[in-house]
């Protein structure tokens, strides 16, 4: 299991089915490299605001430091 797997996980019970499809493309796209990380991160903080999880809200992986973006999304 990857992060954004473990984070998602922490959601499912206040997403519905089209919200869960949605984010695992998102994670699944990032995994095969056909999207930026930053793809998933945003809908997953998307999904946080609506359904808050402290735990999750706190993660360092929702909130890199603009450097370490870029690193992690160069190709």
């Amino acid at each position: 299991m990857n992060v954004p797997q473990l984070l998602a996980g922490h959601l499912k019970d206040a997403l519905d089915v089209g919200d869960k499809a949605e984010l695992q493309t998102a994670i699944d796209d990032h995994r095969q490299r056909r999207a930026p990380r930053l793809v998933g991160v945003t809908l997953l903080r998307h999904h946080l605001r609506r359904a808050p999880q402290p735990w999750v809200t706190a993660q360092t992986y929702l909130n890199p430091d603009p450097r370490q973006q870029l690193l992690l999304d160069h190709r």
